[in-house]
C-alpha cells in the first residue's frame, strides 16, 4: 500500500508546508493512474452454505475458479493488487474491463455501478495513525455477483473484516442463512462503522487541542489546527460520497439485491448520514478553535498593551517633573533648596503610587 505523505512534526515551520494539501487536492481523473504492483498477495476463500463452511488460503488466483457457480455462497478476498491477477480473476467471473480499470485506479471517488451481471462498489477504508495524528486511506473494491462476492484490498496487513470471518464460522449466524447480498451489506456496514472509530480518535485530538489552546496558545497550536483541518478534509472526501453509494444500492433494481436485504442497506444509510453530520460538526469545531486561538492571541496582545500603557503612565510624572527641573531658567522654585532633590524624587514616587491606586480602584488591572 502506497502511503500518503504526512506532516512531520520536526519543527514548527514544517507544520505549515503544503505537501499534505497537494496530496489531498491533487486528483486528476484524466491522468492514467500509476499503481505500484504488490510484492506479495494473500487470497482467502470462504465457500459456505447454511450447513457447511470451507475456508481456504489460496496460492494463485486460478485456484479461485472452482468457486464460481458451485451452488454455494463464495467470498474471495484478495489482499494486494496486481494487474495480471485482477484481470485474470475478473475475466473468469465475467467482470467488465471498466471495472478492472476502476480496481486498478488510485484515488478514485467512492461510487457504485451496475455493469453486466455484477454490482461494483468502490470506497475507502480509513485508519487513524496515532503517532502522526493523520488519517490513512485504503481503497476497497467489492464486487457482488450471483452467489459470490470478490473484494480487493491494498493492504494485506490490516482490515476490519475479522469480525465477519468469525461470524461466518458460526453455523447459526444470519450470514450463513442469507445470500451474497447480505454478505456485501455486512462488509459495507463494517467499513462505515469503522469510520466512527476513526472520527472518535480524531475527536480526541480536537479536544486535547482545545484544552491546549485554552491553557496556552502559540504558533504550534495554529499549526496543529491547520494539520487537523486537513485531516477533516480527508474524512469529508471519503465519507460523504459513500452516502450516494448506499443510496444507489437502495434504489437499485438489480436482481442481485433481494427485497428483504434492502432494509439493512437503509440502516447503513442512516449510519453514513450520521457520520457525514459528525464530520461537519468537527469542521465547525475546528473553525471555532481557530477563532478561539485568534481571540487568545488578541487577549494576550491586549494584556501586553495594558501593561505597557500602565508603565508609560507611571513614568509620565517622573518625566514631567524631571523635565520641569531640567529647564534652563535661573529662577525655578526649590532649584537651590537643600532638599530639592529629595522633594523631586518623592514627587516622582508619590504621584505614580497615587495613579497606581486609582487604576486599581477603577478595576483597570
Amino acid at each position: 500500500m502506497t502511503k500518503i505523505p504526512y506532516l512531520r512534526y520536526l519543527n514548527v515551520l514544517s507544520l505549515f508546508n503544503t505537501k499534505r494539501t497537494r496530496a489531498i487536492l491533487s486528483v486528476n481523473p484524466t491522468l492514467v493512474p500509476v499503481r505500484e504492483e504488490a510484492r506479495n498477495i494473500r487470497i482467502f476463500a470462504y465457500n459456505y452454505t447454511q450447513t457447511s463452511l470451507e475456508e481456504r488460503e489460496l496460492q494463485t488466483v486460478e485456484d479461485c475458479f472452482p468457486f464460481r457457480d458451485n451452488q454455494h455462497i463464495s467470498w474471495i478476498n484478495i489482499d494486494g493488487i496486481r494487474k495480471h491477477d485482477v484481470e485474470t480473476i475478473c475475466q473468469h467471473f465475467g467482470i467488465h474491463a471498466l471495472t478492472v480499470e476502476d480496481i486498478m485506479s488510485v484515488g478514485q471517488r467512492p461510487k457504485t455501478e451496475a455493469i453486466g451481471d455484477v454490482l461494483y462498489c468502490l470506497l475507502n477504508m480509513l485508519y487513524f495513525n496515532q503517532q502522526r495524528s493523520t488519517v490513512e486511506v485504503e481503497q476497497i473494491s467489492i464486487i457482488l455477483g450471483k452467489d459470490f462476492v470478490i473484494s480487493f484490498q491494498d493492504d494485506p496487513e490490516r482490515d476490519v473484516f475479522n469480525g465477519l470471518r468469525d461470524r461466518l464460522r458460526v453455523p447459526t449466524s444470519r450470514h450463513r442463512q442469507l445470500g451474497a447480498d447480505y454478505l456485501c451489506y455486512t462488509m459495507l456496514d463494517m467499513i462505515v462503522d469503522h469510520y466512527f472509530i476513526v472520527m472518535d480518535q480524531l475527536g480526541e485530538r480536537i479536544e486535547q487541542l482545545e484544552e491546549k489552546i485554552v491553557r496556552s496558545s502559540n504558533k504550534r497550536s495554529l499549526a496543529e489546527i491547520n494539520a487537523l483541518r486537513k485531516e477533516l478534509i480527508v474524512l469529508k472526501r471519503n465519507i460523504q460520497p459513500v452516502r450516494d453509494l448506499i443510496s444507489g444500492l437502495i434504489r437499485s433494481e438489480s436482481e442481485l439485491l433481494e427485497e428483504k436485504t434492502t432494509k439493512y442497506f437503509r440502516d447503513v444509510y442512516d449510519h453514513i448520514v450520521q457520520a457525514s453530520e459528525l464530520v461537519e460538526s468537527y469542521r465547525d469545531m475546528m473553525i471555532n478553535l481557530q477563532d478561539l486561538y485568534l481571540s487568545n492571541v488578541n487577549l494576550k496582545m491586549n494584556e501586553v498593551m495594558k501593561v505597557m500603557a500602565i508603565v508609560t503612565c507611571l513614568l509620565a510624572p517622573a518625566t514631567v517633573i524631571g523635565g520641569i527641573f531640567g529647564m534652563n531658567f535661573d529662577m525655578i522654585p526649590y532649584l537651590h533648596h537643600p532638599n530639592g532633590f529629595y522633594i523631586a524624587v518623592g514627587l516622582m514616587l508619590l504621584v505614580p503610587a497615587w495613579m497606581l491606586w486609582q487604576f486599581k480602584k477603577r478595576g483597570w488591572y
